[in-house]
């Protein structure tokens, strides 16, 4: 089949005028990203505030050097379910976004009948057509064909639309990868948190132990004559008090071994016989604090969620200017129809149809003007949000910074209070076998000791914590895009699997 001279001249010209609108620019503002002023580095930064690169973060809980601690990081990011349904929201952004552009596309159907139909010969068309010479009352009717329409994006409505689509699909990447450093921050944190509970029981049996020994030097004592009963009741009630301690530290020891199986997508008590045996709390890693708070507008995911969102909603904007504006569309039929199957693919069967169609909203009683100014308010809770995120991150990155410092600091003090504590408690108990201090002054010496123990326990374990935290806080835990344009291209390889 052709097409005659005047059709193929009207769809020559409509398909030129959709393939020049193809390149008209769209309506509406182009995303800029909007000026943000950041210092140069942060107040609370580690010192020497050497450069970071991005090696050094991407697998950051490495610095560790504890290799029970990496092997727990990586199954968690394996395993966690809820990087699981991470994964699917990025899967249903894309989908999303791909659906978007075919919008843009033509679309091209086929479709066919065959039907049997017998005419009543008492209704109005069968009783006048009964005495018609030829007339049949038994007719089928066949057709075949194929009908194709395009909506000609004249104004850019439908590339805004697909801009703003894209823009959510890498914020749900974004999102998803925000979810991984999460969990990898929290698997390590639990994983500390087990051995710094272990560290306390640890702690709190050795000081048992002392107590035990004062009790049976008390025990002696009395047997003797020498020391009066109160003083026996005294020790074993300080034996008691240790005692107590060390149920509550058990139940939280249990918490953090469930909490673990569960960021490892595990029942609780799945991995725990692999975590049981004690071992020391690794040393708190150097931080480089990277390029400073600018870099976490590449590094960050969260912020650059936020972002993604900035530019949909700007897109958004577009996409309902656009509406003022009137909508082009092209459609063709191309087919065969018969009353009798043998007869349809005969010339005299095929029939075509080419057309060109108009919608204009004139008049609507300013619903377009209610859509764009929407659209506006849309883009400036998204600034917000995106300007918010920014000084959220970086006060995280400055309290991360000032609680690692302050918790070593701390360490260093305790280290030596235990040091000069553990001396003295020693020289109170001798003393006191010998009669020359009272046993008062051996049970303070003892109670300072036990704390002292328990607070720098706390402190080296804070400082890896708060190590952790800051390497959370600087988007450590990923390789960032290299783009540096409006739109980050994040990509799942090597980030989500």
């Amino acid at each position: 089949m052709t097409l005659s001279l005047s059709q193929f001249r009207r769809l020559l010209a409509i398909s030129s005028l959709a393939l020049m609108s193809a390149a008209c620019a769209a309506v509406g503002p182009n995303y800029q990203r909007p000026p943000v002023s950041l210092t140069a580095h942060y107040l609370a930064a580690p010192s020497p505030a050497a450069p970071a690169h991005d090696q050094d973060l991407e697998a950051w809980w490495q610095a560790f050097d504890d290799p029970m601690l990496e092997r727990v990081v990586e199954r968690a990011m394996a395993q966690n379910l809820d990087l699981e349904a991470a994964r699917g929201r990025v899967l249903s952004s894309r989908a999303a976004a791909a659906g978007a552009g075919a919008a843009m596309l033509p679309t091209l159907d086929a479709s066919g009948d065959a039907g049997e139909q017998s005419i009543s010969l008492l209704s109005p068309i069968g009783d006048l057509a009964r005495n018609l010479p030829g007339f049949r009352r038994q007719t089928g009717l066949y057709d075949l064909g194929a009908a194709a329409s395009w909506e000609i994006d004249l104004f850019g409505g439908l590339r805004r639309q697909r801009e703003a689509a894209q823009a959510q699909a890498h914020a749900a990447q974004a999102d998803a990868i925000a979810v991984r450093l999460s969990v990898a921050a929290e698997a390590a944190d639990a994983y500390l948190q087990i051995r710094a509970y272990q560290a306390r029981l640890a702690v709190a049996r050795r000081q048992q132990g002392i107590e035990e020994d004062l009790v049976s030097l008390v025990t002696r004592r009395a047997a003797q004559g020498v020391a009066a009963d109160r003083e026996l009741r005294q020790t074993r009630a300080e034996l008691e008090g240790v005692n107590a301690t060390i149920p509550p530290l058990g139940a939280g020891l249990d918490g953090q071994y469930n909490r673990l199986d569960v960021l490892m997508g595990a029942q609780p008590g799945t991995w725990r016989g692999e975590l049981a045996a004690p071992a020391p709390i690794p040393a708190a890693p150097t931080l480089r604090p990277g390029d400073g708070p600018a870099d976490l507008l590449r590094r960050r995911p969260d912020v650059m969620a936020a972002e993604q969102r900035l530019i949909a909603a700007n897109a958004a904007i577009g996409a309902a200017i656009a509406d003022y504006y009137p909508k082009v569309s092209i459609s063709g039929l191309l087919g065969v129809e018969s009353i009798a199957p043998g007869q349809l693919f005969v010339a005299d069967a095929v029939q075509q149809q080419i057309g060109a169609g108009l919608r204009w909203r004139l008049f609507d009683f300013g619903r377009v003007g209610a859509e764009v100014v929407g659209a506006r308010g849309g883009k400036a809770q998204a600034l917000a949000a995106w300007r918010a995120s920014i000084l959220r991150a970086t006060g995280e990155v400055e309290d991360a910074f000032a609680d690692l410092s302050s918790q070593e600091e701390r360490a260093r003090d305790l280290e030596r209070q235990v040091g000069e504590l553990t001396v003295a408690r020693a020289q109170a108990q001798q003393a006191y076998a010998g009669g020359v201090l009272s046993l008062i002054e051996v049970r303070d010496a003892d109670r300072d000791l036990l704390s002292a123990s328990d607070q720098l326990v706390q402190a080296r374990a804070g400082a890896c914590r708060a190590a952790i935290e800051a390497y959370r806080s600087l988007g450590g835990g990923w390789r960032p895009p290299t783009s540096s344009g409006p739109v980050a291209r994040l990509s799942l390889g090597g980030n989500l699997s």
